[in-house]
């Protein structure tokens, strides 16, 4: 294995999936550098994306010993394949399974979520209804059972923005299309204007309303993404590099660059300057309440 130089993000979930893995079956580092026949520095300095070339026997051999299921090898061995690439193009269903959630591992660590959306409400902050009916829409050939699967993902994947402890911080804007746009009927928008209502008082929520006047703040072409923080140490330093998600038609982009990250972030910071404030922002949401309301 040699020194890391690619992305970051695949090295990383590589990583944290293994150690994921290895606790669950109770095994220490030390024990399972052994049974691997490496030294306890070899197998840590995988577990924290410090390497870049990992064999693919190697990563079957782990997930042999800590008892992974079929799916989650191939995964791994997909984000190995990954970690030498200096901008990851995770294309959905190439090397790395679709069933193999890589956005989640991250979205789980993170402490901030930065977004910007244009398209759809954020799956964080989406109604039980818009859920459904957005997974629906996009996926007709699955059965029932695969539909109803992802819906129930998707809503336990929102406690992390309610959960009392340590809840993860979101500062969000949303453009007015994705408000005016009907997913599923009026009622559906009406019940997911409430839910955002709801979401704006919660203290760890910062939501904010980009008005059709508002025009192009940016000056540039600019779709939905988000910033994924996590978090700092007690010396102020980034426990991790920040990451952008960036998810497209076939697949999703991650850059952890960070000139590209910074790019992001001044381009959120615009967007947030030009959108109403978290009151006005508030009171445009209960008026969409009100209007879906008396035309369904």
């Amino acid at each position: 294995m040699a020194e890391a130089a690619g992305s970051t993000v695949p090295r990383r979930q590589l990583g944290r999936h293994l150690r994921e893995l290895r606790t669950s079956v109770g095994l220490t580092i030390e024990a399972a550098a052994e049974l691997m026949q490496w030294s306890f520095t070899m197998l840590q300095r995988l577990e924290k994306g410090q390497v870049d070339k990992v064999r693919d026997v190697d990563v079957r051999e782990l997930c042999r010993i800590y008892e992974a299921e079929p799916s989650e090898v191939d995964g791994l061995i997909g984000l190995a394949r990954q970690a030498s690439l200096p901008e990851w193009w995770h294309a959905y269903g190439d090397l790395i399974p679709e069933k193999f959630d890589v956005y989640i591992g991250l979205e789980n660590s993170a402490k901030q979520l930065t977004i910007y959306q244009s398209e759809l409400v954020p799956g964080l902050l989406q109604s039980p209804q818009y859920v459904r009916v957005s997974i629906a829409v996009g996926r007709r050939t699955d059965s029932a059972e695969e539909i109803e699967r992802r819906v129930q993902l998707r809503l336990k994947r929102q406690s992390l923005v309610t959960r009392s402890v340590e809840p993860v911080q979101l500062d969000v804007v949303l453009h007015e299309c994705v408000l005016r746009q009907v997913v599923g009927s009026r009622k559906v928008m009406e019940e997911q204007c409430k839910a955002l209502v709801d979401a704006s008082l919660l203290p760890n929520v910062s939501l904010r309303v980009l008005p059709f006047d508002a025009g192009y703040p940016t000056g540039a072409q600019i779709g939905p993404f988000t910033i994924l923080s996590f978090g700092a140490d007690a010396k102020g330093h980034a426990l991790e590099p920040p990451v952008v998600y960036v998810e497209g038609f076939t697949g999703a982009l991650y850059q952890d660059r960070p000139r590209a990250v910074e790019q992001y972030g001044d381009g959120h910071r615009v967007l947030r300057g030009a959108a109403l404030d978290e009151q006005a922002s508030r009171r445009k949401l209960r008026e969409l309440v009100k209007e879906f309301g008396r035309e369904r």
